[in-house]
């Protein structure tokens, strides 16, 4: 730099701080560098969070209780701001009560947000004909539950970067609870559709995939043989749909849905369906890309969020042996931290599992391996990377 340069600079500089003003300049001074937060590097850790977010957690039965202390390994790892309120809620191991269902309720609607696992409903009648997993649906009122089955990368299955979302109506359909024996013999089984809440379902559809940036909604039906019952949701969805002309509509009849999405699912979007076609959708295409161990899932209502497995199995022959695959309900309490807006937090916990996935060298048994749960929290927790500093 020339002297002349270097004296234009200096003064330039001098002139701007008396400008400035004594005081002025004193507090500009005194402030902190910093960069605005939508340049800030990934590196930087946050700002301590100002308070703890209390959430409900259900661990169920199986390995639900296995899975849920790896979530909490990795929480503690990370200095995750979520202090758990634990209940232990099982119909199979006798820690099932209308008192207990009640505390879990005041819970979940106290705190708005739960993690659980599965509640295993055995299939023995004893007097109720609706289990506790349905019966908390419905009080909550967790009409929506939403399963995003994305391919991982460095696990390869036959077909690779699969992206789709399947949205199920929870509250009604087969799993009404409606049952009685007519004759000797006979059972009648009720299948409960109603206008409102198909619509309810393909609103919750269309304004998901307005919200994530997506371009198709498939509804799932068998209204070829159920005329009236799923043509009430057809006829449901399709009215939604005129609503959001911006998204494409399609519909497709659930047996032939099984066969495209083991065939071709890379035509499918956001697929929405009446209850237990969303059950069986679920299991297929978690199948898909590694198993019922590696999708996560969530369940809304209008308040209330819970975070849950995608494809909801127990794991029963599993309990106790340190086998079981924790990556689904690792990646559900990621999603479950964005849903509290700990983007940080979670970007850090779904990256760590994601990248110890990607790494190959520790994986389960489900996923070919030969790990333990123990080595893959273990794994996880090394890639926590961005640890906040207090």
């Amino acid at each position: 730099m020339s002297v002349t340069m270097a004296a234009a600079l200096r003064g330039s500089l001098v002139t701007l701080v008396k400008g400035l003003g004594g005081p002025r300049w004193q507090q500009l001074a005194s402030r902190p560098l910093s960069v605005s937060a939508g340049l800030c590097s990934a590196e930087a850790p946050p700002a301590r969070a100002d308070a703890t977010f209390k959430v409900t957690m259900v661990p169920g039965d199986g390995v639900g209780p296995e899975l849920m202390t790896a979530v909490k390994e990795v929480f503690k790892a990370g200095d995750v701001p979520v202090e758990f309120e634990e209940f232990h809620l099982s119909e199979v191991q006798n820690m099932a009560s209308e008192d207990k269902l009640e505390q879990v309720l005041t819970s979940m609607k106290n705190n708005k947000v739960a993690m659980k696992g599965k509640i295993h409903t055995p299939m023995e009648f004893k007097g109720e004909l609706a289990s506790y997993e349905m019966r908390l649906r419905r009080k909550l009122d967790l009409f929506a539950n939403v399963v995003h089955v994305n391919s991982l990368q460095g696990y390869s299955t036959r077909h690779n970067n699969l992206d789709l979302v399947i949205i199920r109506e929870q509250t009604e359909g087969e799993y009404s609870s409606l049952e009685h024996e007519s004759v000797t013999g006979v059972i009648e089984c009720l299948k409960i559709i109603t206008r409102e809440k198909s619509r309810r379902i393909a609103k919750f559809a269309f304004d998901y995939a307005t919200k994530k940036g997506r371009s198709k909604v498939t509804a799932v039906h068998k209204a070829n043989i159920m005329k009236l019952g799923d043509g009430l949701f057809l006829q449901s969805c399709a009215e939604v749909a005129q609503l959001y002309p911006k998204i494409k509509y399609e519909n497709i009849i659930i047996d032939n849905c099984c066969m495209q999405l083991v065939q071709n699912p890379y035509q499918f979007d956001v697929l929405v369906m009446p209850n237990l076609y969303g059950n069986i959708i679920d299991n297929l295409a978690a199948g898909l890309v590694g198993g019922a161990g590696v999708v996560p899932g969530e369940s809304y209502s209008a308040e209330y969020a819970v975070f849950e497995t995608g494809a909801r199995h127990p794991f029963a022959q599993a309990v106790g042996r340190n086998i079981a695959n924790p990556t689904a309900m690792l990646l559900s309490a990621a999603n479950m931290l964005k849903h509290l807006n700990l983007e940080y937090h979670s970007h850090m916990v779904s990256d760590a599992v994601k990248r110890v996935i990607k790494q190959g060298k520790v994986r389960t048994r489900d996923l070919g391996g030969y790990s333990t749960t123990g080595d893959f929290v273990h794994a996880v927790v090394e890639n926590l990377r961005h640890r906040p500093v207090y």
